[in-house]
């Protein structure tokens, strides 16, 4: 069964900081760009940050400097290392992979909430 499993979310103070994981089946991880999205309360899905297999990185400007995404390829694992938290930080924090051949998939989701 191909999924993907994210961990790490909770309730944190600004300025905190939080890592959160993606677990993924070896068949998903093997063959796709990774990638970590968010969705905020009343507000679209937003892409926050991607890594390809061989480490190439992309990321939205508010969050450069503060996150970091990374995967680990023994673990068949993604993470992203959140520093700095604000408040506009909240929302339910999602695993995405594409596959190069076509297929994507989604995690359930993790919740992040900063307090202010």
């Amino acid at each position: 069964q191909e999924l993907l499993v994210e961990s790490g979310g909770g309730l944190v103070q600004a300025g905190g900081s939080l890592r959160l994981s993606c677990a993924a089946s070896k068949s998903i991880y093997s063959s796709s760009v990774m990638s970590w999205y968010r969705q905020a309360p009343g507000k679209q899905r937003e892409l926050v940050a991607s890594i390809t297999l061989t480490g190439r990185i992309a990321s939205e400007d508010s969050v450069k400097g503060r996150f970091t995404i990374s995967r680990d390829n023994m673990l068949n694992t993604m993470y992203l290392q959140m520093t700095s938290l604000k408040p506009e930080d909240t929302g339910v924090y999602y695993c995405y992979a594409k596959k190069f051949a076509g297929a994507d998939y989604w995690g359930k989701g993790t919740l992040v909430t900063v307090s202010s």
